[in-house]
């Protein structure tokens, strides 16, 4: 079968970690016959620098009349200017937008080889293996009125966490829909105690679980929900949160995997079902990391993860996506390791090599 993917590399490291990405799905396309189309188009800095603009609408177009799209990562000291009148964050919010890609599916799972590369306790991370479902398109980055004004007093600005039930009820769907496939287990995340959206959140969640009898549902206060993330992380199963509280709980449950360089993501346009073809965006969760641009020292990984999770979720290849998963692991387990996730008696690679041994145990066909 023939797939066409766009393919945005982006900034810093990203053109970098997306290569690897590309020669995995190129391996995995030789070892199933199935057939991948690549077009490639700029977004953050890239396109600022070439157009002027952090996302031109022929780079939508595009990525539109594709089945899912793989981005590295956009942004960097170059364009931080905070008075800039273009930034290269917009691209990604308006793709996100444009592709009305409302669902961030960000699995952590600790592998059993990297236990020990994280600050925390290994009996703390064993067996934690748990989905973020995280809001895209609406709270407080989104939300009307946004401003900065000037008074007699001094400056003041404003911005606004709002919700519709529509967009509450989608989200909360998918998590709902994510636990059934998995332990069935769902943790609702909001701030019900003092914030009004989080209250119709939390009504909304509770409506829906009536559709979902064989699904646990449990709420939990942000912060305690923070907090539980460091002390007992392997009773999660799936969490569901709004937009802001998931953009902060996901970088603090990366941590548990060892690295950002080990999380992937996924964001897509409809309810995740294992198997189907549901129009999504896949990157890893680091960011441009400007600094080691051009040395071969990031973890590729993470942008390998995803593109499993595109075969998974958007490709409706999930065989190809447990023969990557399983390569992944192989060359773990064969004590491989680039810098970010190195300990004593490893084998320390660089990007280019993590992404030709993975792409070779997928070529070995011995998975």
């Amino acid at each position: 079968m023939k797939f066409a993917l766009a393919v945005l590399p982006g900034d810093g490291v990203g053109p970098e970690v997306v290569a690897q990405g590309v020669k995995v799905m190129q391996a995995v396309g030789r070892g199933s016959g199935h057939e991948f189309a690549l077009s490639y188009g700029d977004i953050g800095g890239a396109a600022i620098d070439k157009h002027g603009v952090a996302l031109t609408q022929e780079t939508l177009k595009m990525c539109k009349g594709c089945h899912a799209v793989l981005l590295g990562a956009v942004g960097g000291p170059k364009w931080d200017d905070p008075l800039a009148s273009v930034r290269p964050e917009e691209g990604l919010l308006a793709l996100r937008k444009g592709l009305g890609l409302f669902a961030n599916l960000r699995p952590v799972k600790v592998l059993p080889m990297l236990v020990d590369s994280t600050s925390l306790k290994p009996e703390v991370l064993r067996g934690v293996d748990m989905v973020v479902v995280r809001e895209l398109t609406g709270g407080l980055y989104f939300g009307k009125p946004k401003r900065q004004w000037r008074t007699s007093r001094g400056r003041r600005a404003i911005d606004s966490m709002a919700y519709s039930e529509m967009e509450i009820e989608r989200i909360i769907r998918a998590g709902f829909e994510l636990a059934r496939s998995r332990r069935r287990k769902l943790t609702s995340v909001d701030k019900a105690n003092v914030l009004e959206s989080s209250r119709l959140w939390r009504q909304i969640a509770i409506e829906l679980s009536t559709e979902y009898q064989d699904v646990e549902l449990e709420h939990q206060l942000v912060d305690a929900c923070a907090m539980r993330l460091i002390q007992r992380p392997s009773e999660f199963d799936v969490i569901v949160t709004e937009n802001t509280f998931g953009d902060i709980l996901t970088d603090e449950a990366s941590m548990l995997a060892g690295s950002l360089g080990m999380s992937p993501s996924a964001s897509i346009a409809g309810i995740p079902r294992e198997g189907s073809m549901t129009f999504g965006l896949y990157e890893p969760i680091h960011g441009s990391s400007p600094r080691r641009a051009g040395q071969n020292m990031a973890n590729p990984i993470a942008t390998i993860l995803s593109c499993a999770m595109m075969l998974r979720y958007s490709l409706g290849l999930v065989a190809e996506a447990d023969v990557v998963e399983r390569a992944i692991s192989s060359v773990l387990e064969d004590g491989y390791r680039t810098y970010d996730i190195m300990s004593e008696g490893m084998k320390k690679v660089g990007t280019v090599e993590m992404g030709d041994l993975i792409a070779s145990k997928i070529a070995g066909g011995c998975l």
